[in-house]
């Protein structure tokens, strides 16, 4: 995980505003949402695994799933997921649970993040900062 320092830190904005500003340049919301929680991420490669920046949110009134939150934005970092080639050995469940949950776990899920994509991070904090901060 690498830790790329913003004027976004901190900065309050409602939820439904954010989606629309983020979703078309294409971020979405991660997968580990909570409903107090969460972050957007936008991917930048899929190579040996799949690298992100990821933008954190808390709620700072109403949960998530309720209309009009507003969240703050935490330090945007840099991630990679490495995930495992062919079947993961260590599921045990049944077929409806299968049913569902039809990935591999994390072969390593804060695997190295290529530096060559660090300053592909850093662009993309500084156009989140110029689109959402100029506004």
């Amino acid at each position: 995980m690498i830790e790329i320092p913003s004027a976004l830190e901190g900065k309050t904005f409602r939820l439904y505003k954010l989606e629309a500003e983020l979703k078309p340049l294409g971020y979405v919301i991660g997968g580990n949402w909570d409903y107090d929680h969460g972050s957007f991420d936008y991917k930048i490669d899929d190579e040996n695994g799949y690298q992100f920046l990821r933008v954190p949110f808390e709620a700072v009134d109403g949960q998530l799933d309720s209309n009009g939150t507003t969240v703050k934005l935490g330090r945007p970092y840099l991630l990679s997921h490495q995930y495992q080639i062919g079947l993961d050995d260590n599921v045990h469940v049944g077929n409806l649970a299968a049913s569902f949950n039809q990935f591999s776990e994390p072969q390593d899920p804060d695997a190295q993040f290529p530096e060559k994509y660090i300053p592909v991070g850093q662009t993309l904090v500084k156009q989140l900062e110029d689109k959402l901060l100029n506004a």
